[in-house]
């Protein structure tokens, strides 16, 4: 096993100090039981030649003994749990559990402040490397930078992190990065699913946040993960700060939901005085003006569904993203918003393919989310493919779910933009030239169909065409769940991630 360069400084410190004090404690002995007879043979009160002279000295040696080791143990602690904290801070061996800055004891004593300063220092570079000015001064140019650096072993246990790294300390007085991924895997879990099947791979987050329950400044970083198996440093992760970027986004967008809520009455109402006006006058309009009509209800339509998405993004981001979950068909789904996606399909002038078989088994929806999924997939297609373009929805079972596709013959994406799609505000170059859009339709998508216990992915080729495919499970499957809980998510959604728990506190 690899200790690190402070290991034997810290043991060989604390040897010095107990075979320091045992010395005193043996010298003040010594003197103390000269002393005393001394004066017992010099009183006459028990002459040394005497029995009674030996069992004096002997009671008293156990009496010293005793009250030396109980004022040992007082005196020794101190120092004893913060060479623990340093045997843990630095990766050195040691057999004591190192102390919770959380102890009320520590706090009314004031030794809360002593392993502050310890557990805020940088861990050293463990195992094997030698600390000489060459790392000394890595170390120091390290922490200069805004990039957050932590190394993890094998263990997934953090050994190094810079000043940067945004690293809270449990109550379990293991170290952890204070971030929350919120709707996909965390570092730990994609190190549980590759570590045992890859010798290298690489994985990068995007716009992932501290923990605010943690740290009180929330910072937002674009994550790169590389691991690779038995390395020393098994898995090296770079935190990249983005919160220039991205935290007035975020800022922004508490504003638009501000606006959105506001703006949803006024909307509801003029699609409304649309719809009425559209069944009253059809036998009056003439020429262009059922084509007027009826592009002025879509494009009322699409602005009330921009204006949920930003209104469900903002409660997805606060973790109020519950919903109840009955049992329900894709085919019934669909029918809801069929008249509204063939209207939109036609004023774009698409063509569009339905083919959801009613036979298929029902399955645990919250109608009004997943019909703004199929319809957010639909609008997407509408708007990247080509007019004439056909987009094909179909479904079918896979397993214990049923998976609804929407596939269209448009203008295709490369893999880099694939693999960033589900991210929110993403919007490639490409598309943010070519069509308008708010970059929030497909992160709530995927937000809906996870808090399902479902999954979304997207095929694509370029100038080919995409497919985008969500599931949901088989009612059946899930019914016991659900029921236990009143119909409610909590029991299908991951419970991992960013959702820390027990934390107790944050290195700045």
């Amino acid at each position: 096993m690899a200790v690190s360069q402070s290991a034997e400084p810290l043991r060989g410190y604390r040897q010095y100090y107990y075979k320091k004090i045992i010395g005193v404690f043996a010298l003040v002995l010594l003197n103390t039981l000269l002393a005393l007879g001394i004066i017992l043979a010099a009183t006459g009160a028990a002459p040394i030649d005497k029995p009674n002279f030996w069992l004096i000295i002997l009671v008293i040696f156990i009496i010293e003994t005793a009250s030396f080791a109980a004022a040992m143990k007082v005196i020794a602690e101190p120092l004893c749990q913060i060479l623990a904290a340093l045997s843990h801070k630095t990766g050195a061996p040691s057999s004591e559990t190192p102390p919770d800055i959380n102890d009320k004891r520590y706090e009314k004593s004031g030794f809360k402040a002593v392993l502050q300063i310890i557990y805020d220092k940088p861990t050293t570079i463990p195992a094997n490397h030698h600390v000489g000015s060459e790392n000394s001064f890595l170390i120091q140019s390290l922490n200069r930078t805004s990039c957050g650096i932590a190394i993890f072993n094998s263990k997934k246990q953090i050994i190094f992190a810079n000043s940067a790294a945004p690293i809270a300390r449990g109550i379990d007085g293991k170290d952890y990065l204070a971030l929350e991924f919120l709707n996909e895997p965390s570092i730990s879990e994609w190190l549980d699913e590759i570590s045992n099947k890859e010798t290298k791979a690489e994985q990068r987050w995007y716009r992932i946040a501290t923990n605010p329950e943690v740290v009180k400044t929330t910072k937002i970083y674009d994550i790169v993960a590389s691991f690779e198996k038995g390395a020393e440093g098994e898995t090296v992760v770079f935190l990249i700060d983005k919160s220039s970027r991205y935290v007035p986004e975020e800022e922004d967008l508490n504003f638009i939901s501000f606006a959105a809520h506001e703006l949803r009455g006024p909307i509801t109402v003029i699609r409304g005085y649309l719809d009425i006006i559209a069944d009253e006058f059809a036998d009056r309009l003439h020429g262009d003006e059922a084509q007027l009509m009826d592009r002025l209800i879509v494009s009322a339509n699409r602005l009330s569904s921009y204006i949920d998405n930003i209104l469900n993004v903002s409660r997805f981001d606060r973790h109020h993203l519950k919903v109840h979950l009955l049992e329900d068909t894709i085919h019934d789904i669909y029918d809801s918003i069929a008249d509204d996606m063939q209207l939109r399909a036609a004023t774009q002038h698409r063509l569009l393919n339905v083919a959801i078989p009613n036979d298929l088994p029902t399955v645990a929806a919250d109608r009004g989310s997943i019909s703004e999924v199929i319809s957010n997939l639909i609008d997407n297609a509408i708007k990247y493919s080509f007019e004439g373009g056909v987009i094909s929805v179909t479904a079918e079972r896979r397993g214990d779910f049923i998976e609804v596709s929407v596939a269209d013959n448009g203008i295709g994406m490369p893999a880099n933009v694939v693999n960033n799609l589900f991210h929110k505000f993403y919007r490639s170059h490409r598309s943010r030239e070519a069509v308008a859009g708010t970059g929030i339709g497909l992160y709530i998508c995927k937000a809906f169909v996870e808090s399902h216990g479902g999954s979304i992915t997207a095929r694509s080729r370029e100038n080919e065409g995409s497919v985008f495919s969500f599931t949901l499970p088989i009612y059946a499957t899930v019914k016991d769940k659900l029921l236990e809980d009143g119909q409610l998510n909590n029991q299908l959604i991951r419970k991992g991630g960013g959702w820390i728990k027990n934390h107790a506190m944050y290195r700045d």
